[in-house]
């Protein structure tokens, strides 16, 4: 919950990347909140009251999420399809805008290799829109690195291509969220 409130403001793909990862920890316990708070919640010993209590309703809130959304087996909850779809929309934005020839230039040093990963998926897969593909290929990195399991140089090129480019996005995406506040309170 620290982490992903954090993210949610700093880093849009990391923060996606983070709650795929908590989706699935809390489909390893059935989304049961008691088996989690048990189990999972409870190594957290050095946490205030007040912390602690935040960090139950929001792991509560996602089980019952999950359970709502009938995403227990698989799939993602609307709160993460939502940013999603906006990091895509943003990215659109930027491709067509004149404003980030370096972000355009990001993309198509990038864009080989969301070809590459097109070309080498399942139909699901081939569906996804770029930035979710580039999203699922490093969860999968990510999975295959926490199982130990090595990973080849023109892969690791790859990763830290994508990894730069959504992070660019990410980048954007946090100065205009900053832009449009301050707008708002009419100190732009």
């Amino acid at each position: 919950m620290i982490i992903a409130e954090k993210l949610r403001t700093e880093n849009r793909a990391e923060y996606l990347l983070y709650m795929w990862q908590v989706e699935d920890l809390l489909r390893v316990w059935d989304c049961d909140f008691f088996r989690i708070k048990a189990e999972y919640l409870n190594r957290f010993q050095d946490l205030t009251p007040e912390v602690r209590e935040r960090m139950e309703t929001w792991y509560a809130e996602l089980c019952e999420m999950m359970r709502a959304e009938g995403k227990m087996q698989h799939g993602h909850l609307q709160i993460c399809l939502n940013t999603q779809n906006a990091l895509e929309e943003f990215h659109a934005k930027l491709l067509q805008s004149k404003d980030f020839p370096y972000y355009a230039q990001m993309y198509r040093k990038v864009l080989p290799e969301i070809v590459e990963l097109r070309s080498r998926g399942d139909e699901r897969t081939k569906q996804l829109s770029e930035i979710g593909l580039m999203l699922e290929f490093l969860y999968g990195i990510m999975l295959l690195r926490l199982r130990k399991q090595p990973v080849g140089n023109a892969t690791s090129a790859a990763v830290k291509d994508i990894s730069a480019l959504l992070g660019t996005l990410s980048d954007y995406v946090k100065r205009d969220d900053i832009a449009a506040t301050l707008a708002c309170e009419g100190l732009n």
